[in-house]
C-alpha cells in the first residue's frame, strides 16, 4: 500500500511548499490536497477552519498518509494545535500532523540583525496572533509588526499580481507595514501563496530588508524531523511519485497549479466532508 506524505492547503499556495519538499526529499511519495472549492480560509472563523482542516486530515489518513504537513498558515494557526491535542490521541498514536508556523518561528531570530521583523499574512493568520506567540517563545527580544493582506491571494490566484493594479495593492500593504516600525530588517511572508510575489516585494523594499519565504525552511525542517523519527520515515513510501487531489474541478486546478509549479500536472477531483 502506498503511504505518501500528505500535504494540505486550502488552495494553491501549498504547492510552493510542496515544490521545495520534492526538491529536498525527491525519493519520497507525496499526496497534495487542495480544498479549492472552499478556499480561501483566511477570513473564516476558527471553528470553520478547524472543521474543514480536520476533514482534510481524515481524508489524507484514509489515503494511507501517516504524516501530514499543513502547508497552510491559516490552518496551522487555527486548527493544528486542536488536531494534535484532541484528535490525534483518539487514532493510531504514530500518525502525525505538522504545521508551518513553528519551523519558521524557530529560525527567524537568526536572520534579523535589528531584532525587528514584519509579518505579511492573511487576515486569519494575523488575527490568530500565532506567529507572535510562537516567535516570542524562541526570541522574546524580537519586536514584531504585522499586516493582513486580504487582496493578495485573489490577486495571485487570478494571476493579476504582476499587473499595475496588482502591484499597487502589494506596495500599499508593504509600505503600511514598514511604516509601523522603521527598524524592520526582515519581512516574513506568512502565507504560502506569497512566494509568488516575493520578487515584487524585494523590488519594493530594496536590498537592506530580507524577504523570507517558507518553502526551504519547511523542507529542511521536515528532513530533520524524518531523520529524528526513523520509524515514521520507514512507513512513508519512497517511489518519487506525487498525487494531486482537489475539491474543485480538476481542469481548473490543473491550469492554476501549473502556474505555481511551472510544470503541467494531472489532478483528481474528490469530495471531502
Amino acid at each position: 500500500m502506498k503511504k505518501p506524505i500528505g500535504v494540505f492547503d486550502s488552495g494553491y499556495g501549498g504547492l510552493t511548499i510542496l515544490a521545495d519538499l520534492q526538491k529536498k526529499l525527491p525519493e519520497y511519495d507525496f499526496l497534495y490536497l487542495g480544498d479549492n472549492a472552499r478556499a480561501p480560509y483566511g477570513s473564516r472563523s476558527f471553528d470553520v477552519v478547524y472543521e474543514f482542516t480536520l476533514q482534510a486530515v481524515e481524508f489524507l489518513f484514509s489515503q494511507g498518509c501517516e504524516l501530514i504537513i499543513l502547508a497552510c498558515n491559516t490552518a496551522s494557526a487555527k486548527a493544528l494545535r486542536t488536531i494534535q491535542q484532541n484528535y490525534l490521541p483518539t487514532i493510531e498514536a504514530h500518525k502525525r500532523v505538522l504545521g508551518v508556523i513553528r519551523p519558521t518561528s524557530e529560525i527567524i531570530g537568526s536572520i534579523t540583525q535589528t531584532k525587528h521583523i514584519g509579518i505579511l499574512a492573511t487576515e486569519g493568520t494575523i488575527k490568530s496572533d500565532s506567529y507572535r506567540l510562537e516567535i516570542e517563545k524562541f526570541f522574546p527580544e524580537i519586536e514584531i509588526s504585522q499586516k493582513a493582506c486580504p487582496m493578495w491571494v485573489p490577486l495571485i490566484e487570478n494571476q493579476v499580481y504582476y499587473q499595475l493594479g496588482g502591484k499597487w495593492f502589494i506596495e500599499q500593504d508593504v509600505m503600511k507595514l514598514l511604516a509601523k516600525d522603521k527598524a524592520i530588517d526582515t519581512l516574513l511572508l506568512g502565507c504560502t501563496h506569497y512566494p509568488i510575489v516575493a520578487e515584487i516585494i524585494k523590488e519594493i523594499v530594496g536590498e537592506d530588508i530580507a524577504v523570507i519565504t517558507q518553502g526551504e525552511i519547511i523542507a529542511n525542517s521536515l528532513s530533520d524531523y524524518l531523520d529524528r523519527h526513523a520509524s515514521l520515515a520507514a512507513m512513508c513510501t519512497k517511489n518519487g511519485e506525487t498525487y494531486y487531489f482537489t475539491t474543485e474541478t480538476s481542469h481548473d486546478f490543473d491550469k492554476k497549479a501549473a502556474a505555481f509549479l511551472h510544470r503541467p500536472i494531472q489532478s483528481k477531483h474528490v469530495v471531502i466532508r
